[in-house]
């Protein structure tokens, strides 16, 4: 029954009497991009480390404000309520990944800020000497980023042509590739400053919206959450297993270690996303770090608070069948709950679907081209940065990589625009689950974790990805699979996580002990920047249990 309704497609979730708003402020929001745009080009200035982390002069309420904006993310903001709606339970347990994610971070934000380091191959080479972890990160950053661009456009792309009354394969087509130009404009042409801003400014928009409709909604419960679940329940397709675990079909068949792998790769590989990495390293200092990852962790509980209640809320108002009817992967629950809350009000409804539609561009626009710059800045300083005396150099470097980047993932999007690839996000959240944090662990936490333990960590755990992944039931042998009519998975699971992050601590801890090399660090001198934020005066005894007292090295500095 699941797979019927959500296959159908026959509700319009906007409606005709909102098209003309939501139209207008598509255009308007291009038009107003276009002008930031200029403004930022009118600006900018050649610097890396400006362009960068912006001198490492953030705030930490900006910081926190921008580093929560990471977190709600279009996908987020559309897909979340709509997975609640449709699934329950299930839902419910992808909203809560997404604070748990920031937990994480909140753990390993100090020590990370602490290095001075803030590209993937600076931090793989915290323990490790030579290319070799600069090759290795290069080769992470474009498995993981390439995929979650080919998703990202692509949904972005299938969203706006649904929002302006054209949901046909021309006009998704049309509608991704000029979002992807607009994210390569930004990405190619921004630093990590305006970047701050576009996200800092989304989160108190994305709050206001979401809390309009929860209390709208609450309000005609009689402010009862339980009544709100009752009728969530009713309202559903299943209402005796609404509130259980097993409902989404991806993971029925499959038993709890499948949940449990999906959970630990989304949760992980999260916290490990390289633009969270660079956001951190952009801090002032370690302790401004953990502030704003307290701070972005405080705005992202409300968030998923009230995302789940706009997903119970639109089961209980719209119905289970019809927002699967609309759109299968529940993105047009919030549209439809905007109809639905203000039904004797069309001139409210027509602004709550509006400010939602605007809502959601610009989260598509802030997301998309938050990843790209951080992959390019990865690149570019890791592979190209330590070649280059002058800093304009660097920075042409990085505006072509982000120019290759968009152009690739556009190509690749509109070429698999009829496939399934939905799958491509779980896999770029494996990568780094599993190639990107137990490398992060072992550099932060063992002092003999060296280049070999590298090597074998990173390398390892991407050939188990990818292997694993070939070989699931995500590519072949289901209706959801890349390829449903053939079967040749052998990898029972939907997600390599489980199998991939175990192995990556294993082969990283294995290559580290067998290794005999002799690294150009000093460990005692590593685990003194690691705890205290700079180097030890020369001469001084290296004692970590004084380093407490020690002094910081430069505010803004490494």
């Amino acid at each position: 029954m699941f797979e019927e309704i959500l296959s159908a497609g026959v509700v319009d979730p906007i409606g005709a009497d909102a098209r003309r708003p939501v139209v207008v402020a598509f255009l308007l929001f291009v038009s107003c991009s276009l002008l930031w745009l200029f403004a930022i080009v009118t600006n900018h200035e050649a610097s890396p480390d400006k362009l960068y982390v912006a001198d490492r002069r953030l705030s930490p309420v900006l910081n926190g404000f921008a580093m929560a904006g990471e977190q709600m993310s279009a996908v987020a903001f559309l897909a979340i309520p709509g997975a609640i709606a449709l699934f329950g339970y299930d839902g419910f347990t992808v909203a809560i990944d997404v604070a748990l994610a920031l937990g994480v971070m909140l753990l390993l934000a100090q020590k990370i800020r602490n290095t001075g380091r803030y590209t993937l191959g600076d931090l793989f080479g915290i323990r490790a000497t030579g290319s070799a972890p600069r090759i290795a990160a290069a080769l992470v950053i474009l498995t993981l980023t390439l995929p979650a661009l080919i998703v990202q456009l692509r949904a972005a792309g299938i969203s706006a042509s649904l929002l302006i009354g054209f949901p046909t394969d021309e006009v998704e087509i049309a509608c991704t590739i000029l979002i992807g130009l607009l994210v390569a404009c930004f990405a190619s042409v921004g630093d990590l400053r305006g970047l701050t801003f576009m996200q800092a400014v989304k989160v108190p928009l994305t709050l206001t919206a979401l809390a309009a409709i929860t209390l709208l909604v609450l309000g005609r419960f009689g402010w009862n959450p339980a009544q709100l679940l009752a009728a969530a329940e009713e309202g559903s397709l299943a209402p005796e297993k609404y509130l259980s675990p097993g409902l989404w079909p991806y993971w029925n068949s499959l038993g709890p270690f499948n949940s449990i792998g999906q959970h630990m790769v989304a949760v992980l590989g999260a916290a490990a996303a390289p633009a969270v990495l660079l956001r951190i390293g952009a801090s002032r200092s370690g302790q401004a770090a953990r502030r704003s990852i307290t701070i972005a962790t405080t705005l992202v509980a409300s968030f998923v608070i009230m995302v789940i209640l706009a997903g119970f809320a639109a089961a209980a108002l719209v119905g289970s069948a019809t927002i699967g009817a609309s759109d299968g992967n529940g993105q047009a629950s919030l549209f439809l709950l905007s109809s639905a809350a203000f039904d004797h009000n069309p001139s409210a409804r027509v602004v709550l679907i509006t400010a939602i539609a605007c809502i959601a561009f610009f989260a598509v626009l802030t997301a998309v081209t938050s990843m790209t710059f951080a992959a390019a800045v990865s690149l570019a300083h890791d592979l190209f940065g330590r070649r280059r005396s002058h800093g304009k150099a660097e920075v042409g470097t990085l505006r072509l990589i982000v120019v290759l980047l968009c152009t690739v993932g556009l190509s690749l999007s509109a070429a698999t625009h009829h496939l399934q690839v939905e799958f491509l996000i779980n896999f770029a959240l494996c990568i780094g689950a599993s190639c990107i944090f137990p490398a992060l662990v072992y550099s932060l936490f063992w002092k003999r974790f060296n280049r070999r333990g590298l090597v074998w960590a990173v390398y390892g755990a991407l050939f188990l990805c990818v292997t694993l992944m070939f070989f699931s039931p995500e590519v072949s042998g289901s209706p959801y699979a890349l390829w449903p009519s053939v079967d040749f998975s052998w990898y029972p699971f939907q997600t390599p996580g489980l199998i991939s992050v175990p192995g990556a601590f294993l082969l990283g801890w294995i290559g580290s002990i067998t290794s005999h090399e002799v690294g150009h660090h000093d460990p005692e001198e590593i685990e003194y920047k690691i705890t205290v934020g700079n180097y030890p005066p020369r001469g001084a005894a290296l004692r970590l249990e004084d380093a407490a007292d020690a002094p910081r090295g430069p505010r803004h500095g490494r």
